[in-house]
Order: C-alpha cells, then structure tokens, then sequence
C-alpha cells in the first residue's frame, strides 16, 4: 500500500469518527438553521501528534486564512497536540509510580538516558 492511500485511508476514518461524535450537535445546527448553509470542517490529528499538512492547509484555505498565518496555526495546532500527550503521559507516570503533592504535575524527574518525567 503507498503512503498516499494509507494517509488517504487515515483521514477518512477519523472524518468518520469525528462526523459520528458530533452527529447531535450537526443535526441541531442543521435543524436551528433551516435556511442557512454551513459546512462541517474536522481538523484531524493522529497518533504522537501527527499532522496531515496538506488536509490542514486546505482547511484552513476554506476558512480564508492567509498564507503568512497558515504556518503559525499548524505550530500552535501541533504543540497543543504535544501537550496533550505530555499530559497523559506524566498522568500514567504519576498514576504507576505513586508520584503525589501539590507539584507533581510539574516536577521534572530523571528517570533514565536524560528522559525527565
């Protein structure tokens, strides 16, 4: 299978998990707004932070974003992403290894080849 069939592949079951997730809320803008037209636009992230560029620029093009502001949304859009991550990693940490106190959400412990958690 070519990468471009397997992205391609990806970004149809998340547009499918994210149109079922919000299928109640679609049909009541759709029902409060008889008259008016919208368009449903998913912005899709995978696994460790994984971003499709293409399918986030074409997005972004259908918001009108300009170019000079595509580039810093995809930045902010990833490190969010990244923060995510951190966060339920160092939750599972804490989680495991009966890390507790009103700082162990931000201390930083060395646990190993300069891995801080």
């Amino acid at each position: 299978m070519q990468k471009g069939t397997r992205t391609t592949d990806f970004l149809r079951v998340k547009e499918d998990e994210a149109d079922e997730q919000n299928k109640s809320i679609i049909e009541v803008l759709k029902a409060a707004a008889l008259k008016r037209m919208f368009e449903k636009i998913n912005f899709v992230a995978g696994r460790r932070g994984a971003v499709v560029e293409d399918d986030f620029y074409s997005k972004l093009e259908k918001l009108n974003v300009q170019a000079g502001g595509k580039d810093k949304i995809l930045l902010a859009h990833v490190q969010r992403i990244c923060e995510a991550h951190d966060t339920v990693i160092r939750s599972y940490y804490q989680q495991i290894h009966g890390s507790s106190g009103a700082d162990a959400t931000t201390s930083m412990e060395n646990i190993g080849e300069q891995v801080y958690v």
